[in-house]
């Protein structure tokens, strides 16, 4: 799947620009590349992620970052920003998916349904199991929240998703989709996240998706 995007940043998540023109490439779950623009068409940052792998390039300023993607919260705002950024897609690509070593379990909240994914647990510690994402779904089973939390258990991030349209095997502007419809991929085109610590907001809205796209190893960078 590509996709281009418009990203909306307030607070102080990102030290430069408050407007960051996207795209994003996806093969598979956990797999995915972003770029994001200014206005005048400079480079502010690549992300790779490939599972637990990453890499952060910042051609501004001249830097490129690869490791593990629990120890990115030590690179600055463009890095927390490109992270977050990379949940909010998630939700829209489906790259956030059930780990092996993860369990989950779902309940009825309301109107909705809510799923709750736990991290493996110690055997030798005998701890419980600690979770670590809250995602609720639609009577239509359409993800509209994401909650993302932290090893205090306290939200790191809140994503919600909104605008759910209909994908269409053309260049054509999807047609925006109605409860009553059954068939064909559908995917919100736009995403509101809400850092947990109060350090800002990402308004998101796609303006092209398309899937069936054929990815070339260079479209993913080292993600494969």
């Amino acid at each position: 799947m590509k996709g281009l995007f418009t990203a909306k940043v307030r607070g102080g998540l990102m030290p430069i620009s408050t407007r960051v023109e996207g795209t994003v490439h996806f093969r598979r779950p956990n797999a995915l590349r972003l770029r994001g623009f200014t206005s005048f068409g400079n480079e502010l940052f690549e992300f790779v992620q490939g599972d637990d792998w990453y890499k952060l390039r910042l051609p501004m300023e001249g830097k490129v970052y690869a490791g593990r993607q629990s120890d990115m919260k030590e690179l600055g705002k463009l890095a927390r920003f490109s992270q977050l950024s990379a949940w909010a897609v998630g939700g829209v690509l489906g790259t956030s998916s059930i780990g092996k070593e993860e369990t989950a379990s779902v309940v009825e909240d309301g109107d909705r349904y809510r799923l709750d994914v736990y991290a493996s647990s110690s055997h030798a510690t005998g701890a419980a199991p600690q979770a670590i994402r809250r995602l609720w779904f639609d009577h239509r089973l359409l993800l509209v929240q994401e909650d993302r939390l932290a090893v205090d258990g306290e939200v790191d991030a809140t994503i919600r998703y909104d605008d759910f349209r209909l994908l269409e095997n053309s260049t054509i502007s999807p047609s925006r989709t109605t409860v009553e419809q059954q068939h064909g991929l559908v995917r919100p085109f736009k995403v509101s996240l809400e850092d947990g610590h109060g350090q800002g907001t990402i308004q998101v809205t796609f303006h092209e998706l398309h899937h069936n796209q054929v990815i070339r190893a260079e479209d993913l960078g080292q993600a494969s």
